[in-house]
Parts: structure tokens; sequence; C-alpha cells
């Protein structure tokens, strides 16, 4: 279990109010069939952020992997993705230190005080930028969210680390903002 899952887990109690033994025992008597419906519980009844109910379902389920195996597993047959994974990765941190980032078993969440963007490696040869920006028309290259429903309101579509121009660093510096 790497360091920064550890930590999240030792300020559980502190954060939320609980351990995450105690969330366990919770969530198993709820027994919920799907992850999202666990997480929408903890955030609607306990007022649990999403980072916390994330991986308090996600830790529930006896999914230890690492936040840092999480994404290594998504790029697994998709290893030519990485440098733009990561290149989005080290632009978005350098917005600042109150973003917490959350790697699920297919994308990584960037979280504010809500989720701001969804990093989802879609295809062989494609990244899905999931962005929430409300009230933003689309674009040729801002599109409707997609796949993503709800969760963002655009998506852009990377294929290469050219692709994260200031242009995308802008619309990402918008959702961060708006994320409040």
């Amino acid at each position: 279990m790497d360091k920064a899952l550890q930590t999240m887990i030792a300020n559980m109690p502190e954060k939320t109010g609980k351990t995450l033994e105690e969330w366990t025992k919770i969530l198993k008597a709820k027994n919920f069939p799907k992850h999202g419906e666990a997480v929408s519980f903890l955030k609607n009844e306990y007022r649990v952020t999403h980072g916390f109910a994330n991986t308090i379902v996600a830790l529930s389920k006896g999914n230890q992997d690492s936040p840092a195996e999480l994404v290594t597993n998504q790029y697994k047959g998709k290893e030519t993705l990485k440098p733009i994974y990561d290149k989005l990765i080290a632009e978005i941190s350098k917005f600042g230190s109150d973003i917490t980032k959350t790697p699920k078993k297919t994308s990584v969440s960037m979280i504010r005080k809500r989720q701001f963007a969804l990093i989802k490696p879609a295809t062989k040869t494609r990244i899905d930028l999931g962005l929430k920006l409300k009230g933003t028309p689309t674009t040729n290259r801002l599109e409707n969210s997609g796949p993503f429903g709800t969760m963002c309101t655009h998506r852009v579509r990377l294929t290469n680390v050219a692709d994260i121009d200031s242009e995308l660093i802008d619309w990402l510096k918008e959702a961060y903002s708006m994320a409040t």
C-alpha cells in the first residue's frame, strides 16, 4: 500500500467521522450491487467527499491495489498513452496543492472540492479527458461529455502529448476554478 493511501486511511476518522473498518461494516450491511451506488450513499447520507467515498468503497470491496498500481494497470497494452497521462498530471499539479488525484480501475478523477477532470485511456490510441465546464459551449475540439454522462460536461480526445496545448490547459484551469 502506498504512502498516500496510508495517509488517507489514517486521516479517515478525522475527515469522515469513522474508521475504514466502521465504513466497511456499514457498506457490507447495505450490500450495494454497484460501486457508484455505494459512493452516492456515502456522499448523500454521510456527506463524505467524493475522494474519500470512492476510496472507502474500493477498499471495503477488498481492492487493495495502490493508486500507482491502478494507474499502471490502466495503461497495460496502452503504454504509448502514458506520456500523455504524465503530462496531464504534471500540468494539473501546477494549479494548486488542494487537488486530490483518485485513481480507479479505468480512470483517474481529479478533485478539488468536486471533481473537475477525469482522465481515461479510452482506446489503445486515445485518452478521453473529461472536464466539468458548466455553461461552456462545445466546439469541434471541446465536445459534449459523450461516454462520461453526468460525471463531466465536456470531453477532449487526446492522441499525443502535443494535444496538451495552452487551449487545453486553459480549459483545465477553468474547470479547476469552478470546482470550489
